[in-house]
């Protein structure tokens, strides 16, 4: 993991966010000790309008799980 000094991030900030944006975690420091951390974010997940759509409809059909989710989750699964 590098470590940058503050003034060095200050410098060189659009490559270090480059870096980041590559899954790199960079270490920023004050005086030689770790202050900061710059890394990439996890990105959203993306659902089309269809996907919520049929979410919602299911929801519908199961309003309360219970038991074992990996059988009811199978059976949602197994019907369409």
């Amino acid at each position: 993991m590098p470590k940058v000094s503050i003034a060095e991030a200050k410098d060189r900030l659009a490559a270090l966010v480059g870096a980041a944006e590559a899954g790199e975690t960079i270490v920023i420091t004050r005086h030689g000790k770790p202050v900061a951390e710059l890394r990439p974010v996890a990105g959203p997940v993306i659902c089309s309008p269809a996907s919520l759509d049929w979410i919602e409809d299911q929801l519908k059909r199961f309003p309360a799980v219970r038991g074992d989710i990996q059988v009811e989750v199978r059976a949602m699964r197994d019907e369409d």
